[in-house]
């Protein structure tokens, strides 16, 4: 006949239920590790199209255009006024909840809309300190160079028919005054009004023919 020993039965007891709450611990805790480790940002891919500009991609994903200076810094542009067609570009649609969450709590002046260039061909992606072909023999190492010696071969003097000098302006643009520094100061004060800079003239010039 077996005897019963009621110590061991209490032991047993003990630590099969000492089992339980380990295991139930451990898989609380692998629960919440996972839940941990799989919060993650969003992150979608965009494609820049023909005509884009950063204004119009931070309306697109975002409804406003406060978000241009992040998505420039997220992509590494330097200028938000330049970017190019089939351009990859990492959109974090988490920024939209957090400076909305901001912008609740902190009174901000109304926005000023952001005047930025449209997309660029994607076959000219050449930077201002690079060796830019012009297409008629010349090379220059600057938009602004490209878009003169294509123009006038760089010369102050060149002229035809009402465009005159080295960046082939009309008389009325110059006012008269046909010296190089004022070709020159003419020159910047169009562009920088018509394009924003001389790199977003160039890309014009190249789809174009003229700026």
């Amino acid at each position: 006949m077996k005897t019963f020993n009621l110590k061991q039965s209490n032991l047993t007891a003990k630590l099969s239920k000492k089992s339980v709450a380990i295991l139930a611990t451990s898989l609380l805790g692998a629960g919440l590790f996972a839940t941990a480790t799989t919060a993650s940002a969003d992150q979608v891919k965009y494609t820049v199209q023909s005509g884009d500009t950063l204004s119009q991609i931070s309306n697109k994903f975002y409804n406003d255009q406060t978000h241009i200076q992040s998505i420039a810094q997220a992509n590494n542009i330097g200028n938000i006024g330049l970017i190019y067609v089939g351009q990859t570009l990492t959109i974090d649609t988490d920024a939209k909840a957090s400076n909305t969450a901001q912008a609740s709590n902190t009174p901000t002046p109304a926005a000023q809309p952001t005047q930025v260039a449209p997309a660029a061909p994607a076959a000219s992606t050449q930077s201002s300190s690079a060796t830019i072909s012009t297409g008629n023999g010349f090379t220059a190492n600057s938009a602004k160079e490209a878009v003169a010696m294509t123009e006038s071969g760089g010369s102050y003097t060149a002229q035809n028919g009402q465009y005159y000098g080295r960046y082939q302006l009309t008389s009325s643009y110059l006012g008269g005054d046909f010296s190089p520094a004022n070709q020159e100061r003419v020159a910047d004060k169009y562009v920088a009004e018509r394009y924003g800079s001389w790199e977003a003239a160039w890309q014009f010039h190249l789809s174009h023919g003229w700026y």
